[in-house]
């Protein structure tokens, strides 16, 4: 992912898989560890069926999570790899 973009730009967004455009939720939260600010996961909200297929882990909140790892854009949306979420 190239450019600056802040934590707090991403929230809200809807996420969409790259291969087929399948639309999962829109990005709720990030967390990320504190010691370093790596960016860990973003966590789901209004998660679709498409996303409660991929059997994701969820937080305690029971937001899905889908590792930031994955993410290839961000514009108007987030756009993923689902092949590198799983």
């Amino acid at each position: 992912m190239t450019g600056n973009v802040r934590g707090k730009d991403l929230v809200g967004k809807t996420i969409v898989s790259s291969e087929a455009g399948k639309r999962f939720g829109e990005v709720a939260d990030i967390s990320f560890i504190s010691g370093t600010g790596e960016l860990m996961n973003l966590l789901i909200e209004n998660a679709t069926p498409h996303i409660k297929e991929l059997k994701l882990q969820k937080d305690r909140q029971e937001r899905f999570m889908i590792p930031f790892s994955s993410v290839k854009s961000v514009g108007d949306f987030v756009i993923v790899n689902s092949d590198d979420i799983v």
